[in-house]
């Protein structure tokens, strides 16, 4: 039987895509898990995979098509032998994953229900002899990932994402009259999804600010110290950043304050188990914020070599859902930039943010003398209705205290 391939939701705000392009032809066999075309969405391009066996009879949306609705049809695959429906399937029955989570309860063509999945977690499944019908996915749509296989060989389930708080309606902004010369450059999906999260963020949730100066003369040298005993090259080789220094502190000083850890729910206030620090890259057309997981856990040196892969891949938009969907808590560092001070956009759900500014000389007393340090201004961006400004001071004063004194990193 036809059954058309749907347009599908690679994100939790994905509305709409374009379908960059097709990597089958009509006519084409089609097997499960085959990779049947890259789509573009808000945050990145990602693969889309098939889940039904058969033969791509019709492509239905052509490659560079832009705005795509999810649960368009896009093509139509058919058993072999079987006539092409000239305007696709009667039955719209999702035969790409991720499909909308509603899909996952349907009935596949052998009467078991479809389970959807990352080819990463079938085949650590596969190989560690886990049965996928049992595993309740933690990603996107319910998708099965990594976590869940890792959680399972664990004999644990996944921690599953707090629901996000129910956003007020956001009035629309008043379409302004612009009269001027000028040249309109149209939206993005992504530059449009940024700009509706950002306004609902700012209009719904109460942030509280704080600031704190903060020396970094001991950081410094302790990544100078560590980056001349790195190998110039091979697999124990690495260089650290100051960045990569400051999402270690961040993570240390949320293991030792687990509170800050945490989103607001209309039911209560979810501490996060795992301390996974989402990190903003700024990318061609926007930004986005790949997750360094479990972040207390690692050391220095994986740090800094996953935050290189994962910032290179995000720049070539070539992140998986799962590496930039969820995170406990934000870091926005815009030093490289000589910023003095910034306040950053809390992340919902996320309860806090963290934002960096650059490090200057600056002129500091020490034991009653005048002298120079090299200062950076970070400020903490909280939501009031997950903490108190007094728990938002102590955490950043607790960071502080890590930063200026780092050999705790190490520990």
């Amino acid at each position: 039987m036809a059954n058309n391939i749907l347009m599908p939701a690679l994100s939790p705000t994905m509305e709409e895509g374009t379908l960059a392009r097709w990597l089958k032809r009509e006519g084409d066999v089609v097997k499960a898990g085959d990779v049947l075309a890259e789509i573009e969405t808000d945050k990145a391009t990602m693969e889309v995979e098939a889940v039904d066996e058969g033969v791509l009879g019709r492509i239905l949306v052509g490659d560079g098509t832009q705005g795509v609705k999810v649960n368009e049809p896009i093509g139509v695959l058919v058993e072999a032998g079987e006539a092409v429906p000239a305007a696709g399937a009667a039955r719209p029955t999702p035969a790409a994953a991720p499909a909308p989570a509603a899909a996952q309860a349907e009935n596949g063509h052998d009467g078991e229900a479809r389970i959807f999945a990352s080819p990463l977690a079938r085949r650590m499944a596969g190989q560690a002899g886990i049965d996928l019908s049992t595993i309740k996915g933690s990603g996107p749509n319910g998708r099965i990932v990594r976590a869940d296989i890792e959680a399972a060989q664990k004999g644990g389930a996944a921690p599953a994402s707090p629901p996000a708080p129910a956003a007020a309606p956001v009035a629309p902004a008043a379409k302004v009259a612009i009269t001027a010369p000028h040249t309109l450059v149209p939206h993005s999906t992504m530059r449009k999804v940024i700009a509706r999260r950002l306004s609902e963020a700012k209009q719904t949730v109460p942030h509280f600010y704080v600031s704190m100066d903060i020396e970094l003369d001991a950081l410094l040298k302790l990544r100078g110290d560590l980056n001349a005993r790195s190998p110039k090259e091979g697999p124990g080789a690495f260089r650290l950043s100051v960045n990569d220094l400051l999402i270690k502190a961040a993570a240390v000083t949320l293991r030792r304050l687990t509170t800050v850890n945490a989103a607001w729910t209309e039911d209560g206030v979810a501490l996060f188990d795992d301390i996974d620090i989402s990190v903003a890259v700024a990318i061609p057309d926007g930004l986005i914020t790949p997750i360094i997981r479990q972040a207390d856990r690692k050391g220095l040196a994986a740090i800094s070599n996953e935050m290189k892969d994962l910032a290179a891949r995000a720049k070539a938009g070539r992140l998986k859902p799962e590496e930039f969907q969820g995170g406990s808590f934000s870091i926005s560092n815009m030093g490289m930039y000589g910023v003095a001070a910034f306040a950053a956009i809390i992340n919902p759900p996320q309860g806090g943010i963290l934002a960096v500014a650059a490090a200057q000389p600056r002129p500091v007393v020490k034991d009653g003398a005048l002298a120079i340090a090299t200062v950076m201004t970070c400020t903490l961006s909280i939501d009031h209705r997950v903490m108190d400004g007094a728990l938002g001071a102590e955490w950043l004063a607790e960071f502080k205290r890590v930063v200026e004194q780092p050999l705790s990193l190490m520990l």
